[in-house]
């Protein structure tokens, strides 16, 4: 697997990572077998960075992740969670939360230190907060020792941005904003980071299933005209005997801007599928005729959080 070395830390990352959300049954339920496969199987295949969040099944992905990881070096795998989102509705960046949230998270997982933390969905509380107290307590954190680097992660481009202007972080998590129907992150903040030397992450290349041949879920908030694109997309694809999944990871990987993408699963097959893709050459006449369907809803998506974080 490719590496690429976040910011100026001295991680050097695979170009893919194994996210974790799906463990802690995010949208189906998973059995312990599925779990500790799907984690033995991204480290195989050379996913050594997974990412996971107290948030993801409100503990259960922390928590199955290191039953999977017991035994397992700890020098073999970078481990990355979140802070500060633990429900739906639940958020809380206090500096009293920052410190427990983390000794929580490394029993959970079962090491003495985690490689990044970062704030998680930072667009839902206001933004000052996050600069003023939660970032100053997780550097406290992180001068003791339990942590290596710090950031933050979150959907809409404006918060980069406003909190980069005011404090230093390691790196940065976006998500869905770095797809084939979506490259705003690319675009607005990743050159705002190389200026900075802030690490590039980027998680959801499939969109929340938009970018696949799964059933679309209830929830996904995208404009119709963006689903009706994704689908035509996805048809194209299927013409051409290739799976649109495929190439929308193979997209995502190919920005050596980015140091990382993480994508979740827990099936086996679909990370043993992703790692082969990973290695495969893009076929750049089908991206091209992709890239011309989404061309009129290019960069569409939509708002996430409080109205002035976006």
């Amino acid at each position: 697997m490719q590496t690429r070395r976040l910011g100026r830390t001295e991680l050097h990352l695979p170009i893919l990572s194994f996210g974790a959300s799906s463990l802690g049954a995010e949208f189906r339920s998973v059995t312990l077998e599925e779990v500790i496969g799907s984690v033995r199987v991204a480290l195989d295949c050379g996913l050594t960075l997974i990412d996971t969040s107290p948030f993801y099944g409100r503990g259960m992905s922390e928590v199955l992740l290191g039953v999977a990881l017991k035994g397992v070096p700890r020098e073999s795998y970078t481990l990355c969670t979140k802070l500060g989102r633990y429900d739906l509705a639940h958020f809380d960046f206090s500096a009293k939360r920052v410190a427990e949230s983390v000794d929580v998270s490394l029993h959970r997982l079962g090491t003495d230190h985690l490689d990044i933390v970062l704030c998680h969905d930072i667009e839902f509380v206001p933004l000052q907060q996050i600069v003023d107290e939660t970032l100053p307590a997780l550097r406290k954190i992180q001068q003791a020792g339990k942590v290596r680097y710090i950031g933050f992660s979150g959907y809409p481009m404006k918060i980069f941005r406003e909190i980069i202007d005011q404090t230093p972080v390691d790196c940065v998590l976006s998500y869905n904003q770095y797809t084939l129907q979506n490259t705003r992150f690319a675009d607005e903040v990743v050159p705002l980071l190389k200026a900075r030397g802030v690490g590039a992450m980027n998680a959801g290349p499939f969109s929340a299933r938009l970018l696949t041949n799964a059933p679309l879920p209830a929830w996904l908030k995208e404009p119709e005209a963006v689903k009706a694109a994704a689908r035509a997309a996805a048809a194209h694809c299927a013409s051409k005997g290739v799976d649109i999944a495929k190439l929308a990871l193979q997209f995502s990987l190919a920005n050596p801007d980015i140091a990382t993408t993480v994508a979740g699963s827990a099936n086996p097959t679909n990370i043993r599928n992703w790692a082969k893709w990973a290695a495969e050459p893009v076929d750049q006449q089908l991206l091209a005729e992709v890239l011309a369907i989404f061309a009129p809803v290019k960069n569409l998506g939509h708002f996430e959080g409080l109205p002035e974080n976006n």
